[in-house]
């Protein structure tokens, strides 16, 4: 071997064949098997990542096109394109599809994928655990898109308010779909949340203390724990208490026999309004290094933005009563609920005055991740103004079930979740895949989302402020509403271009567009410390952590630790604070009972909207998956761990 033409030394090579060992030797035991049986039985994170990326990403387009296809609807008045019935299903499997299969996962996704890559671990905390999550997010996907086109999707609203999803307003199955789609989805979030937590406190790279964990992984570990403390409030709601009122005459919510209508609405919101902060922190989290990376300066306030995650998720579950301002709750409770809504906004725009003063700090480089990271800014901003405006229980009860309250959920959603979305998808695309996305695409790809949020939504504020209703199928054209709304419909076309260009863009870039190398940015974390992709085994020696930036400020090689076994799955445990090297644990081999198991709870909760004896009958298979996902033996401890330079390498 020869680095620029010179013969290396006799020692060199021999260290460079043995990395080529080790590296063949972890490959052969942390490759998932190949061919239709290990597509089933893979556990590698990046495998079920990716699965999650490109299936999130595909319930994206869906819930596009059933946008499409109602703001076609609405594009003139009384127009006869769908039905009252079809509308319903539509923006009910709308919301549905958006909030729960594409949103929240999503964000999860990016968490799964790149939390051990970035923390420098070998693997994810529960490999099976993990895959079990996406086979159970799946089986959502398939259940809720088989219905709609069966004609038996949900169509009471993605909140499935009382009574209207009750027995009595909607006999049949269709708020059944919507209640276990939910109980998959959740099951699927709260994997993820665990996996992420337990990935981040006991797996992460020595010497990477709790002040030099990425922002990245304080986002989703924040917002991990939101899931879990979140998600359970309307999985309880869903299966236990509405399912039951439809299926055995349960009366939680049946006013008529003692229940209350508005407990649905608190156990629903409780969970609703920190989801969207479930959504949105993540985003937040996919910022710092982008701007960091384009300004070529290290973070401004990296303890201001940790606490302002801490406080954002906080302040996000004493909120939920603003979305009832117009039910029957105390002047005093308003008051506390309006206050807690107000200064929500506060910890928003400390990150962002932390970015724009990184920014103003640094060198600027205006690529297309960056450019999404400025229209977030800009449009952000402009749905929080709205929200504040909302807060107000005055103009509340003014607004409320109109247009406005649309306009400023979709300027918070699309300005600040998806706009980041899409700058994380330019910045780590050649992570994923090895591959540069197309600048000049992007660029039309940026340009076009913004124009097209903007021209969509704003006409929605005023369209709201002159009284049209949200959840309406057509209206009058005496109403006076018809231009706006075809304003809107342009918008919305607008949108779809923006992201056919973007899809036309990942495709072609994936099969043949520029090698990307291992670090095509010049950034500072460890995700970009191995080769892109990514090897199954992630690292070939861990990580040696000494400050918060660790490829920007290691002026010499990457120190590593040595001593992991080479011949099975193992990996390196270390302590939640200090992240001192505590203990080893072999890692499970790739499964078919995550599968397996997911199909079984498939049949319970599937089965439960028809019969009991499902419920029953899907347990009673569960027990063999448990069984077989338990049968797992353990192996001798390895080598002392150890410190030690990071190997010469060149001229591999």
């Amino acid at each position: 071997m020869t680095a620029h033409g010179t013969s290396l030394p006799a020692e060199t090579t021999l260290g460079t064949v043995a990395l080529e060992q080790d590296a063949a030797a972890l490959d052969e035991v942390w490759r998932d098997r190949p061919g239709f049986w290990g597509w089933l039985t893979a556990v590698d994170h990046k495998v079920i990542g990716k699965r999650y990326l490109i299936t999130t990403f595909l319930m994206f387009l869906a819930g596009g096109i059933e946008a499409a296809l109602m703001r076609t609807q609405l594009a003139r008045p009384e127009n006869t394109f769908l039905g009252p019935d079809k509308y319903n299903q539509l923006f009910t499997t709308h919301g549905t599809t958006m909030m729960f299969l594409f949103a929240v996962p999503m964000m999860n996704a990016m968490g799964i994928y790149f939390v051990p890559l970035m923390v420098g671990a070998r693997s994810i905390a529960f490999p099976r655990l993990n895959a079990f999550g996406y086979w159970n997010y799946v089986v959502a996907v398939v259940f809720l898109y088989v219905s709609l086109f069966a004609n038996t999707a949900p169509d009471a609203g993605w909140f499935a308010y009382v009574p209207l999803s009750g027995p009595a307003y909607s006999p049949g199955h269709r708020v059944d779909v919507w209640a276990q789609v939910v109980t998959f989805t959740e099951i699927a979030a709260l994997v993820a949340a665990v996996n992420i937590i337990v990935t981040t406190f006991k797996m992460r790279a020595p010497g990477m203390s709790l002040n030099r964990i990425p922002l990245f992984v304080w986002a989703q570990l924040v917002v991990s724990f939101m899931i879990v403390f979140a998600m359970p409030s309307v999985a309880v709601g869903s299966t236990l208490m509405l399912a039951m009122d439809r299926a055995v005459n349960t009366h939680w919510f049946n006013y008529t026999e003692g229940g209350d209508v508005l407990l649905w609405q608190h156990i629903f919101w409780f969970f609703g309004h920190p989801e969207v902060y479930i959504i949105f922190l993540p985003a937040l989290g996919f910022i710092t290094p982008i701007v960091e990376t384009f300004s070529r300066r290290k973070v401004f306030g990296y303890t201001a933005l940790v606490m302002s995650n801490i406080t954002t998720a906080f302040f996000a579950f004493g909120l939920w009563v603003h979305h009832m301002f117009a039910t029957p709750i105390p002047e005093l409770g308003q008051s506390l609920f309006t206050a807690a809504s107000m200064l929500i906004a506060i910890p928003t725009a400390v990150q962002i005055f932390c970015w724009i003063a990184t920014m103003w700090a640094g060198r600027l480089r205006f690529t297309t991740a960056i450019l999404f990271i400025l229209g977030f800014m800009f449009t952000f901003v402009n749905g929080g103004i709205t929200g504040v405006m909302l807060a107000s229980v005055a103009f509340d009860k003014q607004a409320h079930d109109t247009f406005f309250v649309v306009a400023h959920l979709h300027y918070v959603l699309l300005g600040g979740a998806v706009m980041p979305l899409f700058g994380a998808f330019y910045y780590w695309f050649p992570k994923i895949t090895g591959r540069m996305l197309s600048e000049t695409l992007g660029k039309w790809n940026f340009w076009l989302f913004v124009i097209g949020v903007n021209v969509t939504f704003f006409p929605m504020h005023i369209l709201g402020l002159n009284g049209m209703p949200r959840r309406v199928y057509t209206y009058l054209a005496a109403t006076g509403w018809g231009p706006l709304n075809l304003l809107a419909t342009i918008g919305a076309v607008t949108i779809a271009t923006s992201v056919l260009v973007f899809v036309i863009n990942a495709i072609s870039s994936w099969r043949s567009g520029e090698p990307a190398g291992e670090d095509p940015w010049g950034s500072s974390g460890l995700e970009w410390a191995t080769s892109s992709p990514a090897p199954s085994y992630n690292f070939l020696h861990t990580p040696l952590v000494t400050s918060r930036h660790p490829l920007w400020d290691t002026t010499v090689e990457q120190p590593v630790v040595t001593g992991l076994a080479t011949d099975h799955r193992e990996v390196l445990i270390t302590t939640a604070f200090d992240a001192r090297p505590d203990a080893r644990h072999e890692h499970p081999t790739g499964s078919i009972w995550p599968f397996y198991l997911a199909l079984c709870m498939g049949v319970v909760f599937i089965g439960s909207i028809f019969s009991p004896y499902f419920v029953l009958g899907g347990l009673g298979l569960s027990m063999l998956g448990l069984f077989g996902w338990g049968w797992q033996g353990s192996r001798a401890t390895g080598p002392e761990i150890v410190a030690t330079p990071k190997s010469i390498t060149e001229g591999i």
